[in-house]
């Protein structure tokens, strides 16, 4: 939890969001270390996705969030955000500004952001605690008009990116390696989304979107979260 800056509301802002799974390992705390291709868990006996590393913010978004369907309208739209934000940055990067992101971008409430003008612009540009590149702050002010209009034109967001998702599930990776960063969907995706006014969503980003947000399972065949692994039932999704 974060507490909120000056000129801001007191309320405590939660790291995790309404998608967030959490995924207990039979209720024992976690013992990991680097194995191979792989991420062990040597009291559980459970593997991880080789990226998630030695991590523990990213392995608690390995095992807690990615892949987790979500439908949630403003924790889709902070997807969207936050994944613009990590272009040409590394993701871990991004998980440890993130409770900062939302803090200075009031929760990520579209219609709020939608209406930040130049004092919003400076003090997001003044903010330590974020990615101060200007370009991707004024995207990030784009992106909220344009995923209201979203919103009004099909009733929902999570209705609109949702028919996105793949006909037939992809083939599981069988390692790091296998990780597809583009797919035919997300060039659809993407297309559709810059022709809609949005901004920092290349087929690249469109794709760790999906990845984030569940429309694509990408986790190993043998991690312990892909779908169809024994393992993937320790908690609801």
């Amino acid at each position: 939890m974060v507490t909120a800056a000056a000129g801001k509301s007191a309320a405590a802002v939660p790291i995790w969001t309404p998608c967030f799974a959490p995924w207990r390992l039979l209720g024992k705390k976690a013992n990991v270390m680097t194995g191979g291709h792989e991420l062990h868990d040597t009291i559980a006996g459970l593997t991880r996705c080789e990226w998630a590393g030695n991590d523990p913010i990213m392995i608690a978004y390995h095992d807690e969030e990615w892949g987790v369907p979500c439908h949630d309208d403003r924790d889709l739209f902070e997807r969207l955000i936050l994944e613009g934000f990590q272009a040409g940055l590394s993701w871990s990067i991004i998980l440890r500004k993130r409770p900062a992101f939302i803090q200075a971008f009031d929760r990520f409430d579209a219609q709020v952001i939608s209406n930040y003008g130049p004092e919003d612009m400076a003090r997001l540009l003044a903010n330590t605690g974020i990615v101060r590149n200007r370009l991707k702050i004024e995207s990030a002010i784009t992106n909220a008009q344009a995923f209201l209009n979203t919103q009004d034109a099909f009733g929902t967001f999570n209705a609109y990116i949702w028919a996105f998702a793949p006909d037939i599930p992809p083939l599981r990776p069988s390692s790091l390696s296998d990780l597809r960063s583009t797919s035919p969907e997300s060039d659809a995706m993407s297309k559709d989304l810059k022709r809609r006014g949005f901004r920092f969503v290349g087929s690249t980003i469109s794709y760790a979107f999906m990845q984030s947000i569940g429309l694509v399972d990408d986790h190993v065949e043998t991690c312990f979260r892909a779908s169809g692994n024994p393992h993937a039932t320790l908690a609801p999704r």
